[in-house]
Formats: C-alpha cells, structure tokens, sequence
C-alpha cells in the first residue's frame, strides 16, 4: 500500500464481477489496485487519498443484510477528488461510457463562503454512483441585501 496516512472511513462494495470492475475503476477511472487477494476476489484500491474495496459476490464471505437489488448502492454517491475532472469526463466519454451527469461547475455554501467544484457523476459496472470533482476555489459570501 502506498506510503499515506490510512484513511478513518473505506467503504467496501460488493460487486458482481471483480474483472469488470477493475475494467472500469483502474482502466477508466485511474485507480491502482494497491493490494488483492485473488482467491478470495478481492481488491484495495486507490487513487490520490480515496480508497475504495472491492469484493466479488458469493466468493469468500460477504457482509450482505438484505437482498442485492440492482443498481447496488442505492441512495448514495461516493464522492472522489482528482486533480481535473473535466480530463476524466472527456476520458470516459471518449472510451464510451455514458456519464450519469453531465460536467458542471456548482458552488456549496459553507456559511462565510462557498467552495465551488467542477464535477460530474457516473455509475460502475454494478450501478455504484460516482461523483468526481475538482477544486475551483473558495469566495465569501456575499451579505444578503
């Protein structure tokens, strides 16, 4: 694993086909498989500080609490920050994969200012969601008048 500061939160995804999903979040996405357990089709994977599992269904044991209806992950979106999202988008939509949401610059309050971000949103091979974004920078905000 690369020499970082082990994160406090890594999720852990059950995918359908370990292959596939390598396919897309290392070849599309740019992710690096930092280590994995082939026989028990597993993954640790990362790419700048965002660190993601992978786990293939019905091979070793899987944590499942109910029933795995498609698309997984329902109800959430994994937010990723790479140093240029509008690459990656242009990346993906040249090797066809079709884009949840479109680029988009948005700006989030965060009291005193707002943090903008450039960011778009895709699904993985089992419905995962998601959202890359960049930085644009940080402005106050304006008083209301």
């Amino acid at each position: 694993m690369p020499d970082t500061v082990d994160p406090a939160l890594v999720p852990e995804l059950l995918v359908e086909d370990l292959d596939r999903s390598l396919d897309f979040w290392c070849g599309a996405c740019g992710f690096t498989v930092a280590y994995d357990r082939p026989d028990e089709r597993f993954a640790y994977l990362v790419l700048g500080s965002a660190h993601v599992m992978l786990e293939q269904v019905g091979v070793s044991r899987n944590w499942v609490t109910g029933a795995l209806d498609r698309p997984l992950g329902r109800g959430i979106n994994l937010q990723v920050t790479v140093p240029d999202s509008a690459a990656l988008a242009a990346r993906l939509d040249a090797a066809g994969v079709r884009l949840f949401m479109q680029p988009e610059t948005k700006w989030y309050d965060l009291g005193t200012e707002e943090a903008g971000v450039q960011q778009f949103l895709v699904q993985d091979p089992d419905g995962y969601l998601l959202r890359f974004q960049s930085s644009v920078g940080r402005r106050p905000v304006l008083p209301h008048t």
